[in-house]
């Protein structure tokens, strides 16, 4: 296997995360919530450097995606959770640090990553890697909404 499929496959694998053969959008939304959690301390980022980190995963998402999508054959395929990994980093933007809120913002994207309520399904329908990647977005924009109203309003 030469060098640039190794490095596609890694980046839309999450390391080969992707590749757990029990819900591995799941797995690959787990580990990216445990990633933040034990680095967010170290990391006292602005809310812009995050985003900037944010938007990096996702550009380097979409080509990542779109190979992942030719190498396995199939449209949006399962072991391919770089799209888990932009979306739950959205959903934990501004979240407080605790375990408690990071699973509930863990659970909170999973809910809409699962459900995808509208428009999301219909982002799928944008081309390979791109629409791989926006549909997560959308499900984590639904889930950061959906926790700074929580914490609003309910915790």
């Amino acid at each position: 296997m030469n060098v640039k499929k190794h490095f596609w496959l890694a980046i839309a694998t999450l390391f080969h995360i992707g590749r757990s053969p029990i819900a591995p959008g799941t797995a690959g939304s787990l580990v990216t919530a445990v990633l933040v959690y034990f680095i967010r301390p170290y990391w006292a980022a602005p809310i812009y450097i995050q985003l900037g980190v944010i938007a990096l995963v996702f550009l380097i998402g979409i080509p990542a995606a779109s190979y992942a999508e030719k190498h396995f054959n199939k449209k949006d395929p399962g072991q391919c959770v770089i799209d888990e990994v932009a979306g739950q980093m959205i959903t934990l933007l501004m979240v407080p640090h605790t375990l408690f809120y990071y699973a509930a913002a863990f659970l909170a994207f999973r809910i809409f990553d699962i459900l995808k309520p509208y428009p999301i399904r219909k982002l799928e329908q944008l081309p390979a890697g791109l629409g791989i990647m926006v549909d997560d977005v959308g499900a984590g924009l639904y889930g950061l909404i959906g926790m700074q109203i929580g914490l609003r309003f309910i915790f």
